[in-house]
């Protein structure tokens, strides 16, 4: 069975701004197109990527940024959030966490740059963590 990953907006950004094709992040990014990884979403975290990868400081080609979330769509699955009360310095990292935890019994993982902003529970990696996991 392929893994179930929630992909914190950090790691796409990471990959589209990267220039270098073995990179993590952009490994990350190749096993969602290739159906490696299965993307959890619910409808606040695709939000959060459409907006946040609109941002015109990212100068992200429009046609990309679609393509990229259909393809999350169209592989992935959506899941509700599992309301678990934490507290996140960053309040908008709290929805990833709780759609993962939503997910915990299927082993699915939290993959993030920013592994300071959770909680350090096993199922929360890095890129270069799940690329180590998934192989």
């Amino acid at each position: 069975m392929n893994d179930l990953v929630v992909i914190d907006t950090n790691v796409l950004i990471s990959a589209l701004l990267s220039k270098h094709r073995d990179a993590a992040t952009v490994r990350v990014l190749e096993a969602v197109f290739d159906g490696t990884i299965i993307p959890v979403f619910n409808d606040e975290i695709l939000e959060e990527y459409s907006q946040v990868l609109r941002r015109p400081k990212f100068k992200f080609d429009n046609g990309v940024i679609e393509l990229l979330l259909n393809v999350m769509k169209a592989n992935g699955i959506f899941a509700e959030r599992l309301i678990t009360n934490e507290r996140f310095p960053d309040p908008k990292d709290l929805v990833f966490y709780e759609v993962v935890m939503a997910k915990k019994e299927d082993n699915a993982y939290l993959v993030t740059g920013n592994g300071k902003h959770f909680p350090q529970k096993p199922f929360i990696v890095t890129p270069n963590e799940l690329l180590a996991i998934i192989q």
